[in-house]
Order: structure tokens, then C-alpha cells, then sequence
């Protein structure tokens, strides 16, 4: 019996773990990730601009 309630206990605090620590921490990476990019590209771009500009 104590066995099945800690088990139980175990899902359920796994769970918890889960959906409030690491699903929220995985989308709060991948939105920095996603403007980590589109800073990099932004830049990426400017340089490329100027480069080609400048060559005329």
C-alpha cells in the first residue's frame, strides 16, 4: 500500500516538474534562441549590405 502511494506521490510530483519547470524553461530557451538569430541575421545582413555597397 505505501509502496502504490509513493509511486503515485512520485508521478505526481514528476508531473508537477514537469509542466512548471521544464516545459516552460524549454520555450523560455528556444524564445532567447530565436532572437539570438534573428540578431545574428540582422547583422549578417548589414555587413553583407555595406560590403556590397562599398565595393562601388
Amino acid at each position: 500500500m505505501g509502496r502504490i502511494l509513493l509511486a503515485v506521490l512520485g508521478g505526481l510530483l514528476a508531473l508537477y516538474l514537469l509542466f512548471g519547470f521544464l516545459i516552460p524553461a524549454l520555450f523560455a530557451t528556444l524564445k532567447f534562441l530565436f532572437v539570438l538569430v534573428v540578431i545574428a541575421l540582422v547583422v549578417v545582413a548589414g555587413v553583407t549590405l555595406v560590403g556590397k555597397f562599398s565595393k562601388k
